[in-house]
């Protein structure tokens, strides 16, 4: 029996760890993607904001070997175990669900939150990985710590100077290039989103 696509030509896929049972990741699936993952034995998604097949672990090389393929009883949500070669979440952590819900906060869909910080450090952590020549951050990373620190201090300072002179548009794109760098000196201390996370909850008790 084939599966159930939804309107947008999509299927919901949760990927387990075939060895520890552990959730890893809920991505989608179209035909395509499904056909390209049994061809392969390697886990394909498709992208809804890129619109495009994309295949686990292109970018990061943590890619996933599938040991098998089933759907549930309706035919429209798959379940992949696989075999990871490495991290499946972009923020590092084995498994992309780890945020613990403690209480009954809900963000609405319009809202900002962590996850822009959280693609823009995956983003900046792939530059560190593959340091492209082209790239301003990977010049940062090759420029060293000191340099780093220094362009931190440059932009809280511009961040400090726009917020004296009053002027929302330009603050708010001082602010931006501010959290961009501290990003980058995170990444290149090896610290992560999800330990600043912590570190304000420890502090809002």
């Amino acid at each position: 029996m084939m599966v159930k696509l939804n309107a947008e030509g999509l299927i919901p896929v949760i990927t387990q760890d075939a060895a520890s049972h552990e959730v890893l990741t809920l991505a989608y699936m179209s035909k395509e993607s499904i056909q390209k993952t049994l061809d392969e034995k390697q886990v394909w998604f498709y992208s809804r904001s890129r619109s495009k097949l994309w295949k686990k672990g292109e970018s990061s090389g943590n890619e996933m070997n599938v040991k098998s393929i089933q759907a549930d009883c309706d035919y429209d949500a798959i379940l992949v175990q696989v075999e990871p070669t490495g991290p499946a979440c972009h923020t590092g952590h084995i498994s992309c669900f780890h945020n613990k819900i403690e209480d009954a906060t809900i963000s609405s869909s319009n809202e900002h939150n962590s996850s822009v910080i959280e693609e823009l450090y995956a983003t900046i952590q792939q530059r560190k990985k593959d340091m492209p020549s082209d790239s301003y951050t990977s010049k940062l990373f090759a420029s060293g710590t000191d340099k780093i620190a220094q362009k931190v201090i440059e932009e809280a300072g511009e961040t400090a100077l726009a917020g004296v002179g009053k002027n929302k548009e330009n603050t708010i794109g001082e602010i931006s290039d501010l959290i961009y760098h501290l990003l980058v000196m995170m990444s290149n201390l090896d610290i992560t989103p999800t330990d600043i996370w912590s570190e304000l909850k420890n502090r809002s008790k």
